[in-house]
């Protein structure tokens, strides 16, 4: 095996759990970041998100000698980039972490390394990266100078893993590697099948990086027709999961369930990069991501029209008087992961625009802090289930065990259709 160390840039929710795949094998694995508590927390044999047999594994592997994290790159045969890609104004991709990564790596590189940018990337960054390195390094030559006889390997590989089923998926699922060259491309399928029990189907770079935005559009587009139709039926007072269990029943049609907006760092974030590249041509993409990022407004003007109903009916009482509970914070079910969350961006808006007392329940998370809404807190179920209007935002397992008998004094938004 030509990969005795790799080092992982970036410890969050995918290279940390890569790295403890890597590091599981009896690779050597130097993870990088630049959080001083999740350097410290690795080091100590514990993780610092929450993933579902990721614990054990890393407390294993540093047991063992195999996984060590650092604020700093050390030399390696390989480098995984696992970095944040967020996107700017006018969502423009912002590739400022990535290019930290290649500052951070740039100068402990040495002749037959491999790097593999893993982040979800618009088409071209990849390029863009071995430009960078290039130029941090001009005594090594780069695929685009060299090409096959290159000293550094450059290749996209994206993750394509689910949040709660990170570990076996990492193992299972098919990889898509794109190489700078085919050589780049051979290389990378030797790193991967250190772990990688799924087929690495090779392409170029450029689609490799297409293949993963198109993952995630798709599903965007899904979603925004179960979000449209929420609305519709909300306008005709129709049941929308009652309607769509209906249309399911046909063998060709598999629509979606619609929720409070689309969050999380792929799906909320991936189809701007396609929009940002062919701003003309991506029209349904578009569509779908305006639709998607309208929910969450929708569903706050519910709860204020909601709310202005019940004080109409309820003349002895102000709206400061009221509390709303908001149940969920995260993007999805059963994670601590509040990234592009719509019920996190619901809940602070609310906190920030009604007079009204709002609390949180997020079952995931052991504390929180609002910038934006420092009055926000975190809450018991208990407690959240006296509060005068109750809006279900992810339907986490703790929540959907709550009896409707325990609802009929509230008023009640129900964006997940769990509480009938």
């Amino acid at each position: 095996m030509s990969f005795k160390t790799v080092s992982v840039i970036g410890l969050g929710y995918i290279g940390l759990p890569t790295a403890a795949m890597f590091a599981s094998r009896k690779v050597n694995v130097i993870g990088v970041d630049v959080n001083q508590h999740a350097v410290n927390t690795i080091n100590q044999g514990k993780i610092h998100i929450i993933e579902p047999e990721l614990d054990a594994i890393v407390f294993k592997a540093v047991q063992d000698g195999y996984l060590t994290a650092s604020l700093e790159a050390k030399p390696a045969d390989a480098f995984l980039v696992a970095v944040p890609t967020p996107f700017k104004e006018e969502h423009q991709p912002d590739l400022t972490y990535i290019k930290s990564a290649c500052e951070s790596i740039g100068p402990v590189l040495q002749k037959g390394n491999l790097v593999i940018l893993e982040s979800t990337s618009p088409v071209g960054a990849t390029e863009l990266m071995a430009e960078w390195l290039a130029e941090l390094r001009p005594d090594l030559s780069f695929p685009q100078q060299a090409g096959e006889s290159c000293d550094i390997n450059i290749a996209h590989c994206p993750e394509r893993v689910l949040p709660g089923h990170v570990v076996r998926e990492l193992v299972a699922n098919d990889r898509v590697i794109g190489g700078l060259t085919d050589k780049c491309s051979q290389r990378s399928v030797e790193l991967y099948k250190i772990f990688v029990e799924g087929d690495c189907i090779v392409t170029n770079a450029r689609t490799a990086e297409m293949a993963k935005l198109t993952e995630n559009s798709s599903r965007d587009v899904s979603i925004a027709f179960a979000n449209e139709l929420s609305l519709i039926c909300d306008e005709l007072d129709i049941n929308v999961w009652e309607l769509i269990s209906l249309a399911n029943r046909h063998p060709r049609v598999n629509i979606l369930q619609p929720g409070p907006g689309v969050g999380g760092h792929c799906i909320a974030v991936d189809p701007w990069f396609i929009v940002s590249k062919t701003p003309d041509v991506a029209r349904l993409i578009r569509t779908a991501r305006e639709v998607n990022d309208s929910k969450p407004l929708w569903v706050i003007e519910k709860v204020k029209k909601l709310m202005g109903e019940f004080l109409i009916n309820n003349p002895s009482k102000s709206a400061a008087d009221l509390t709303v509970a908001c149940f969920g914070l995260a993007f999805k079910p059963n994670i601590d992961d509040l990234r592009e969350s719509p019920a996190l961006f619901i809940t602070e808006t609310l906190a920030n625009t009604l007079p009204s007392k709002v609390i949180a329940v997020e079952p995931n998370v052991e504390s929180f802090t609002s910038k934006k809404a420092p009055a926000l807190t975190l809450s018991t179920m208990e407690d959240a289930l006296n509060a005068d209007i109750l809006v279900m935002l992810v339907d986490h397992d703790e929540f959907k065990t709550i009896h409707t008998d325990k609802l009929n004094h509230n008023l009640v938004i129900d964006t997940k259709g769990i509480w009938g």
